[in-house]
């Protein structure tokens, strides 16, 4: 089953993390979603909760 996409239409990268405050992917990865085996797009999917936490740290 193909993994849909996390965007939220509000493309805005951090900085200091590079990732978008919308999905939390970076833009290397948001770029070359389309592209990515399935595997690695849940493998992205699956780190936005570190992601969230990292953003939340700062």
């Amino acid at each position: 089953m193909a993994v849909k996409s996390p965007c939220v239409e509000l493309c805005r990268f951090d900085g200091k993390t590079g990732f978008c405050s919308g999905c939390l992917r970076t833009l290397a990865e948001a770029r070359e979603w389309r592209k990515m085996s399935d595997h690695r797009r849940h493998q992205i999917v699956n780190e936005r909760a570190r992601r969230e936490k990292k953003l939340a740290g700062r």
